[in-house]
């Protein structure tokens, strides 16, 4: 097993040198669709595009006072934690948020500050929100990325809203989606490593819990005696711990700023962790992957870094 490992390691360093920016590059414009097919998709490299929205309304509109005048009562999904960390490991559990109804103009009030509550509050619901929830915004964005769904054959599979305070935060995991990440307004940040880096990033299977806030404010943690367990990363990447993680030290993960107007394109696979900007709007389109030949390459990858966890 230890050959394997010192194998897949080598393997990864290998990666880095032979095709693996070391940076996020930019790219300036729609681009042709077989272009980005050949120069991103086909290599499974992230990239950020710029001056390709410039044309949604969205980009001017979306400001709180919009959306409270054309959403205001519109009841919507928002995840609530007392630290803004959910969906995250916490000790033996995979801690997921309280899911709470509340109308747009209440989650505005608090993120404006115009309302103090206990807790942080994110909109992150996926599974295509944006389309199940606010499909009145959709005049104001396209509900595909033409050049995106031109090289891939397909349209997105899900269409999502994000919205929250600078403290909601998404833990390092990864999709099996072509991601086409959009900011609106504010700016995001990530930090990003690739597949290959998957001998160096610990994975353990975790209890799953939910928070539920209480009358004084406080938060609970819910064990969910009836699911299965969760595998997940338990490492913060902002604050690794290297004494219980030491194979860490031997990734080497990309930094990027996403800014208003621009997009990330995120590739299948990549792990990623995100943070935000306070009041950051963005929106995502998910492409599921076609499980072809990069999916089961990755696939066997992982089935090989299983063992050490």
């Amino acid at each position: 097993m230890d050959s394997v490992q010192e194998r897949l390691a080598e393997f990864s360093l290998e990666a880095r040198e032979l095709y693996l920016n070391k940076s996020v590059p930019y790219v300036d414009g729609a681009p042709e669709p077989l272009q980005f097919y050949r120069d991103w998709i086909g290599p499974n490299k992230p990239c950020i595009i710029r001056d390709a929205l410039s044309h949604w309304p969205a980009l001017s509109r979306w400001t709180p006072d919009y959306l409270r005048e054309k959403l205001g009562s519109k009841v919507i999904s928002v995840a609530v934690t007392p630290n803004g960390y959910a969906d995250t490991v916490s000790g033996d559990r995979f801690l997921m948020p309280e899911e709470r109804q509340m109308s747009v103009s209440s989650v505005l009030d608090i993120i404006e500050g115009k309302v103090q509550k206990t807790g942080v509050f994110y909109v992150q619901k996926q599974c295509s929100n944006l389309l199940q929830e606010l499909p009145e915004l959709m005049e104001d964005l396209e509900a595909h990325i033409p050049w995106m769904s031109a090289a891939l054959g397909k349209q997105p599979d899900a269409v999502n809203f994000w919205l929250g305070e600078a403290s909601a935060v998404t833990s390092m995991h990864k999709d099996p989606y072509e991601n086409l990440y959009c900011v609106i307004s504010g700016e995001k940040h990530f930090l990003l490593l690739p597949p290959t880096d998957r001998p160096f990033i610990p994975y353990g299977v975790y209890k799953p819990a939910v928070y539920q806030q209480q009358e004084d404010g406080g938060f609970q943690v819910l064990d969910q005696t009836d699911s299965q367990k969760v595998p997940w990363i338990p490492l913060d990447p902002l604050d690794p711990d290297l004494e219980r993680y030491p194979q860490y030290q031997q990734a080497q993960p990309l930094r990027c700023r996403v800014k208003a107007g621009e997009m990330l394109y995120l590739p299948s696979l990549w792990f990623h962790h995100v943070q935000q900007s306070h009041g950051c709007i963005a929106v995502n389109f998910w492409y599921d992957m076609e499980y072809d030949i990069k999916y089961n390459y990755f696939q066997l990858l992982e089935s090989l870094c299983a063992g050490r966890g």
